[in-house]
């Protein structure tokens, strides 16, 4: 199970805005700390503060030394440092990795709350290990035609990955999550009836985990004045107050990361406005139900709405699912 402290990456950009705000704070130049301390190389300082590289303690104690930190901030600052070496230890929590979701799973971790929106397929913390493989490999197939050496590659590793990001939802002390899902990511153009039938009934389960919140987002549905969002995003909220917030945007091919606070915002408010325009998620639940029925031919919509009611009773209380 993934560990719940942020990743080694997460404490790297943590530790490296501390130390700026230190250097800065003292009134020195990044060439003045280099000439003081003795480094032979300028660009040491510049990879240390945006976190590009793993920090030495030793090197973190001697900057904060110079800064002039109180031994209570020096104590927080080199434990955080430690936690950003240790990169091998923190992967190992992943019983499968792969490079493609090891970026995701190095933000997850940690965070107190994670909310996402995505216009065309299920955030991948939610699929199924079959609406997956479909993601993954139709994804492969236009990689290849357009020429990478590197598509293809080992898809069913790639679920497995996936799969092992999904435990994060599972955990007792998992983050709160809240999806906006669109009802075109469960349509016909998702995959075959099987592969949508076992997806929607995965969202069924999911959502009466007591830190999930899914909200549908009907194909009528206006959003506001007639908004229409540009393109799938999470944003990502951490445990220590002192992280930054964090938005992903998700491309597709090319996925992009901001620690900026007024790009930040600004999706805050569009996430807003969709939950806004969304069901609820009391009548997600229930649109859920109903839509598995129908594909599984064994359900009306009262019994649907029957299910959806019933089924946290069912659940037990540590809100783990019993089956993933």
């Amino acid at each position: 199970m993934p560990p719940a402290v942020p990743s080694p990456i997460l404490r790297r950009r943590r530790l490296g805005t501390e130390l700026r705000r230190l250097r800065e704070a003292a009134g020195l130049t990044g060439d003045q700390v280099i000439e003081r301390i003795g480094w032979a190389s300028a660009s040491k300082l510049s990879r240390l503060e945006n976190g590009r590289s793993r920090p030495d303690p030793d090197d973190v104690a001697v900057l904060l030394a110079l800064y002039g930190a109180d031994a209570e901030l020096q104590t927080d600052l080199l434990t955080i440092a430690r936690e950003a070496g240790d990169v091998r230890g923190w992967r190992k929590s992943y019983p499968v990795m792969t490079q493609q979701q090891l970026g995701w799973a190095e933000i997850e971790a940690g965070c107190a709350e994670i909310r996402e929106y995505n216009p065309v397929l299920v955030p991948g913390l939610l699929q199924t290990p079959g609406y997956a493989r479909l993601r993954i490999v139709s994804a492969d197939r236009a990689a290849e035609t357009a020429g990478d050496p590197q598509a293809g590659e080992g898809p069913e590793t790639e679920v497995r990955a996936r799969l092992a990001r999904q435990s994060l939802l599972d955990r007792v002390d998992g983050p709160r999550y809240t999806a906006v899902l669109e009802e075109a990511a469960l349509g016909e153009r998702a995959g075959p009836v099987e592969v949508r039938r076992e997806q929607l009934a995965k969202l069924c389960e999911l959502a009466m985990l007591p830190n999930v919140t899914l909200r549908l987002l009907q194909r009528t549905t206006v959003i506001g004045e007639f908004y229409l969002p540009p393109t799938a995003f999470s944003l990502y909220r951490f445990a220590d107050p002192q992280d930054p917030e964090t938005l992903a945007i998700e491309g597709g091919f090319i996925d992009v990361m901001s620690h900026d606070a007024n790009t930040v915002n600004h999706y805050k408010v569009v996430f807003e406005w969709l939950c806004s325009a969304a069901l609820s998620a009391t009548d997600t639940v229930s649109w859920l139900f109903e839509e598995t029925g129908r594909l599984t031919g064994t359900a009306t919509p009262s019994t649907a709405a029957h299910g959806a009611a019933a089924a946290p009773a069912q659940r037990r209380p540590s809100g783990r699912l019993t089956e993933r």
